[in-house]
């Protein structure tokens, strides 16, 4: 990852962002992390919105930390606690964009 301090930038923000392919860049102020420029490929608005709001992470990282510590719910548990009756197949995954 490449670090910028933003008061010594020179290059334009066009030529900054071209570079994001090869690698992220870093925007720091008095050494302190100010702003990242990376590659938004594949990704849409809604999942670079809530990629960067401090809320949904922290839900998140609760979630998996949680997971982590007690484990998860069998797919039949599932089921059974929603009432829903089970097919002979397993469900399918789709692919998601960006991760």
């Amino acid at each position: 990852m490449k670090t910028i301090d933003i008061q010594k930038a020179v290059k334009s923000l066009a030529d900054y962002a071209q570079r994001i392919d090869r690698e992220e860049v870093l925007v720091v102020k008095n050494g302190k992390p100010l702003a990242v420029l990376s590659s938004a490929r594949g990704m849409d608005k809604e999942s670079i919105a809530l990629a960067n709001n401090p809320k949904f992470v922290a839900i998140i990282n609760r979630a998996r930390a949680r997971h982590s510590a007690e484990g998860g719910i069998p797919l039949q548990e599932v089921y059974r606690r929603l009432g829903l009756k089970q097919s002979g197949k397993k469900p399918s995954r789709q692919k998601r964009n960006g991760h």
